[in-house]
């Protein structure tokens, strides 16, 4: 072998460490920015889990709300129905 193939294939083997250590590097900022990235997702996660919650705790209070209307509003319609049989004419005996 020539010195000029030598000096080829030299230039050719440092070329390509350089390019691998360029590549590593590259892959090690994406890596990082994978890990970032990760994080926000973990931390929206989070946050919408507890914002579900909440909205969780509100259902459930305006469906006890709810309930305790329902149960007022039967009160009221025993009681009306109580008072339209004492106090309303019955249908004539002709009708």
């Amino acid at each position: 072998m020539g010195n000029d193939t030598k000096a080829i294939i030299g230039i050719i083997v440092v070329a390509a460490i350089s390019l691998g250590g360029l590549l590593s590097v590259q892959f090690a900022a994406i890596d990082a920015r994978f890990d970032d990235l990760r994080a926000d997702v973990a931390a929206v996660k989070a946050d919408l889990t507890a914002e579900i919650a909440v909205v969780r705790d509100d259902v459930r209070r305006m469906d006890d709300r709810l309930r305790a209307v329902e149960i007022a509003f039967g009160k009221v319609d025993q009681r009306l129905e109580t008072l339209e049989r004492l106090h309303l004419p019955g249908p004539d005996a002709g009708e």
